[in-house]
């Protein structure tokens, strides 16, 4: 069996353990990091997201606010040191509505997300006096506004969201918000840790030593070889295996898994706006079928809830530079707990399903109706706990510490939640944020009150 010692080993190669062991090795000058992961860095669920970050989060509190604008700072510094290497935007997300009694909503939404932290509304009447609206530029990050941009005016929709159905009664542009690209972000990270001793081993962990309440070794499998690597601090971040590690040293996490899917297609009409945000409608939908497919749907079990009525959420964005004509889409309608397997199972009328429900928001992508274009279908799981925050700190063994149950804000959340992980590891002083993240918050009376009426009150 090979031996090694390490200061610190970090279970999981995906953007959580590569920004631990950044802030760590970078930003801490710790030396003896060892990142241990089954496969290779960022293969696993990090290089299939769609890649967006946003600093519009709901309530109660502040917390995810305050760890995302710190998230987005990180960002900008990255990408300022690197020329924006990882090609980060800032063109925001829109949400869509067709429902104009839904315009309160929006209003009360976007007021919220201003009251915690994400920047001043800003609402587009057509009316004079009414304050400019500043288009987002397809590229770039710098010198954008922050906080959101609530359109009820139909012809300021219309000039700049043509794509979008006539239909479209309000849309709110939160603007701190865009996407980049994971695999580049992820990599130089690595690229920065490895430069400061940071060491991957590819390998299983099998087992955790734990003696005297504190960890000892880290036991691997590597091909059909043991190692032990001797160390007294363990780092979770082991993705959809999150509480799976945490029971090799008999801890049980408060988190479940969701199965999330994407597709991407190529859209030759280019129906949807190259220069787009990341485009979400809020409202529920029917999916558009011929009477035709209805009658053929209706007679059978297998298929008749395609013609149910399908939850809120669908969106979709351009992906790629220059000429690329493709676009990923996803619709979570299906959020049942599930176990994570791989390879995964899909649903074969999931991308037909996203597809004509992108068609609800963008009547345009009807011209492909009989001839969809050939999707790739992809995901991941999402790691969460009850109220969709993260778990990041100490656990209650001495010695272990988790970043982890980031569900589907991983890409966005990693580089403070990494930074955070690295201050309770090395003693230093905490942002006030830091104890909204941690197990010990399922043991407060108060916070326990707070779950049981906790809802997406901040959410389109």
């Amino acid at each position: 069996m090979g031996h090694s010692t390490a200061d610190i080993v970090i279970c999981g190669a995906g953007i959580a353990g590569i920004a631990a062991a950044y802030h760590l090795s970078v930003k801490r000058g710790i030396k003896k990091v060892v990142l241990v992961d089954e496969g290779a860095p960022l293969s696993l669920t990090s290089d299939k997201s769609t890649e967006c970050y946003r600093n519009w989060w709901p309530g109660p509190g502040d917390a995810m606010v305050r760890l995302m604008n710190r998230s987005i700072d990180i960002l900008e510094e990255l990408a300022r040191e690197t020329e924006n290497r990882f090609h980060m935007n800032r063109r925001g997300y829109l949400f869509a509505t067709a429902e104009p009694e839904r315009i309160q909503t929006f209003r009360q939404v976007a007021e919220e997300a201003a009251s915690l932290g994400a920047g001043e509304v800003r609402h587009h009447r057509g009316r004079p006096g009414d304050p400019p609206y500043h288009p987002a530029p397809a590229q770039g990050y710098e010198g954008q506004p922050t906080g959101s941009d609530l359109i009820t005016d139909p012809a300021l929709i219309r000039n700049h969201f043509p794509y979008l159905s006539d239909r479209t009664a309000a849309g709110v542009h939160p603007r701190r918000c865009g996407w980049l690209s994971a695999q580049q972000l992820g990599m130089y990270l690595l690229e920065k840790a490895r430069e400061h001793g940071v060491f991957f081993r590819q390998g299983r962990i099998e087992k955790v030593d734990v003696a005297g309440g504190r960890v000892e070794a880290v036991r691997l499998r590597e091909g059909s070889g043991d190692y032990l690597i001797s160390t007294g601090n363990l780092i979770n971040a082991a993705g959809p295996f999150f509480p799976h590690v945490a029971r090799m040293i008999g801890v049980e996490l408060p988190v479940y898994h969701e199965l999330h899917l994407k597709i991407s297609f190529r859209d030759p009409f280019r129906v949807v706006g190259r220069d787009a945000p990341l485009l979400i409608w809020t409202d529920p939908a029917r999916i558009p079928w011929s009477e035709e497919e209805r009658e053929v749907l209706a007679r059978s079990e297998e298929t008749k809830h395609l013609l149910d009525e399908f939850p809120s959420g669908v969106h979709a964005r351009p992906e790629g530079l220059g000429d690329s004509d493709v676009v990923l889409a996803l619709w979570t309608y299906d959020m049942r707990p599930v176990q994570p397997v791989f390879p995964f199972p899909v649903d074969p009328y999931y991308p037909e399903i996203v597809f004509r429900g992108l068609a609800v928001m963008m009547p345009g992508l009807s011209a492909y109706f009989g001839r969809l274009p050939k999707p790739v279908v992809d995901g991941g799981y999402y790691t969460k706990t009850r109220e969709n925050r993260p778990l990041i700190g100490p656990m209650p063994v001495k010695g272990a510490y988790m970043i982890g149950a980031l569900s589907g804000y991983g890409i966005m959340a990693s580089c403070a939640a990494g930074e955070l992980l690295a201050a309770h590891l090395t003693g230093s002083p905490l942002p006030p944020y830091a104890s909204a993240f941690m197990l010990e918050r399922y043991q407060d009376q108060e916070y326990q009150k707070l779950l049981e009426k906790w809802g997406d009150t901040g959410q389109l």
